[in-house]
């Protein structure tokens, strides 16, 4: 194993654990976080022991590989280091990427790991993260909170959990000695937020198929895709980045893979006839994605519509301000307006989670029910039935 050298350590970027021999390893997150790790097995014990010494950036290459040298040594005589690291100098930025490279494999993506500790860094680190962690009070969370929880309270939530964590992991891991700051009366100090949810705006389900005639002249790539994203109430990135692994048109059925699901669970959607004549007419644009960028798809490493692929097609349509998303909210009028249907059937098309008791004993999804809903959703939006719907339920 080829030792690691002060340069190498600033430039590594990939992600994974770097060794430098003796059991030292830089951990690089995907984010780009760097901390230093030991493994090492303690005389008389089988397993070995993971040690965080700190971060790359407060603790030099020599510096941890002095700090792992004497580690080892306590380790050799039978001593648990874990018990004798110094704890001086430990701070919440030390904790926080801890953890961070922690939880590495528990993010949906790498994009949600950077955000995560994105989110500390512009608005945690630069008033505590240098800070010893065992200094750290409520009032200096207090004081990083307020301001954000009236302007930005869903931001001050995520921001708040994620602080809460660190705290939690610090405690485990010995290094803070009271009580999770986060917990208890800091809630009733933050000042109540009084925002408002926002929604995307929603078409009528009365409007849907008017609409749907002017889409379905519309020739573009992105007119299909919120096609299918109207016949199938999914959201606007489970559509746009769909697959044909993930379709069988022979049995009418999409099953979305658990990682590009919100809930984090697979889900199978029952594909009506409509959406099977729409996705037979866009079979060939690629070998893999459903619906390829238009400037990306003659290309070997081809991209999923963008994110703003709708934005200019609702402006062409003269329908500035109408989103995607907000059809998910017609399906679910019209569900129960019109088509009377049962609340779990509607909750499930939409890969709504039951929560509670109710959530823990009903594990089915409700796949024939809902095939026979959308297939009464798509004559619909095409036109074929009336305003009122009459579903027979089972």
């Amino acid at each position: 194993m080829a030792k690691l050298t002060a340069r190498s350590v600033a430039s590594l970027k990939k992600a994974g654990m770097h060794g430098d021999g003796d059991g030292l390893y830089l951990a690089v997150s995907q984010a780009g976080a760097k901390s230093w790790i030991l493994r090492v097995r303690i005389k008389g014990e089988t397993r070995r022991r993971e040690i965080g010494l700190g971060t790359a950036s407060l603790l030099s290459l020599a510096d941890a590989r002095k700090k792992s040298q004497a580690l080892r040594a306590e380790a050799k005589e039978g001593r648990n280091p874990i018990g004798l690291r110094d704890k001086r100098n430990y701070t919440f930025k030390c904790a926080a990427i801890e953890l961070h490279r922690s939880l590495a494999q528990t993010f949906k993506s790498g994009k949600h790991g950077a955000l995560w500790i994105a989110s500390l860094e512009n608005h945690v680190f630069p008033a505590i993260g240098e800070r010893e962690i065992e200094s750290i009070r409520r009032d200096d969370l207090l004081s990083i909170l307020t301001p954000l929880w009236t302007e930005k309270h869903d931001t001050a939530r995520r921001i708040k959990q994620r602080i809460g964590n660190v705290f939690d992991w610090a405690i485990g891991a010995g290094h803070y000695a009271g009580s999770n700051p986060v917990d208890g009366p800091l809630n009733k100090a933050l000042p109540r937020s009084r925002q408002k949810a926002k929604h995307h705006n929603a078409l009528p389900w009365r409007d849907v198929p008017t609409f749907m005639g002017e889409l379905s002249g519309r020739e573009a790539i992105a007119a299909r895709c919120l096609e299918l994203i109207i016949l199938t109430a999914t959201r606007s990135n489970e559509a746009r980045g769909a697959r044909w692994s993930e379709i069988n048109l022979g049995n009418a059925v999409w099953t979305i893979p658990a990682d590009r699901m919100k809930m984090g669970e697979t889900h199978r959607i029952p594909l009506s006839e409509r959406a099977v004549r729409l996705l037979k007419q866009v079979e060939g644009l690629h070998a893999d994605l459903v619906f390829p960028s238009p400037q990306t798809v003659s290309k070997a490493d081809a991209k999923p519509l963008s994110v703003n692929a709708f934005r200019p097609l609702f402006a062409r349509m003269g329908r500035e301000g109408t989103t995607a998303h907000g059809f998910r909210s017609s399906f679910r009028d019209w569900a129960a307006e019109s088509a009377r249907a049962d609340r779990e059937v509607a909750e499930a098309a939409l890969a709504h989670k039951v929560g509670g008791v109710e959530g823990a004993y009903f594990r089915s999804d409700l796949f024939d029910r809902r095939r026979d809903l959308m297939e009464a959703w798509g004559r619909y939006i095409a036109g074929e039935m009336g305003t009122v719907v009459k579903m027979v339920r089972a």
